[in-house]
């Protein structure tokens, strides 16, 4: 095979290779490019030579509608659960500890009829043990009482105070002169208040004449 031939040969082969126009593969990607679906957006594509919104995504949005909707109910109902839960176990922490301090109010009782008696019956016989005794009573009855009070306790005293069946109760009654409300005369029991609530009524003996239970009460805070 002579020169000449090799080269119309090589010729040939050169002619056979593909050539591409970089222009156009540019096209082409740009195309792809703007073909494709924006990740995050809606997609809203039209039906070939509509015009119109190509119903499969339309339907694919309204689906996605949809569950967002269902997702944001079951969000606030979730929520609303959780609410009612926590109200509901303070609710039920606060019914334990009003019933551990209502058996206390037993203890409370005893110790203050303790330190009333050992006060009333005092003497100078007594000596200092007896005095250093009481004083002790006395401390641990305070800080009962204390401890009480920092977890929602309140006492309720209402000698001269308006009879209130709320929260007190009426055992003893003294005619009055009629000319005015119930009130309170002496109390036989404290009562006490947990958190607001009535733990136990205090129970008093009440008359009708108010200005002299009044006057009375005045005087013992003077």
């Amino acid at each position: 095979m002579g020169d000449r031939e090799v080269d119309e040969q090589a010729e040939q082969e050169r002619i056979k290779i593909p050539i591409r126009d970089k222009r156009k593969l540019h096209d082409d990607d740009g195309a792809a490019q703007q073909g494709g679906a924006v990740v995050g957006e809606p997609v809203v594509n039209e039906a070939a030579g509509t015009g119109e919104p190509d119903p499969a995504v339309a339907d694919a949005n309204a689906k996605a509608a949809s569950y967002l909707e269902d997702l944001q109910r079951l969000k606030a109902e979730f929520d609303n659960y959780r609410k009612r839960t926590l109200k509901e176990q303070s609710r039920l922490v606060e019914m334990a500890s009003a019933e551990i301090v209502a058996q206390l109010l037993g203890v409370v009782d005893h110790f203050g009829m303790a330190v009333a008696a050992a006060t009333g019956s005092r003497s100078a016989a007594e000596g200092p043990e007896f005095e250093s005794m009481l004083k002790g009573v006395e401390m641990v009855y305070g800080e009962l009482k204390q401890v009480l009070q920092g977890a929602g306790l309140e006492i309720v005293e209402p000698k001269g105070e308006p009879f209130d069946p709320n929260v007190h109760q009426a055992v003893l009654q003294e005619e009055g002169d009629g000319s005015g409300q119930m009130v309170v005369e002496e109390v036989l029991r404290s009562g006490y208040l947990f958190k607001g609530s009535v733990l136990r009524p205090a129970m008093v003996k009440v008359t009708q004449d108010a200005s002299g239970a009044v006057n009375a009460r005045t005087a013992e805070e003077k």
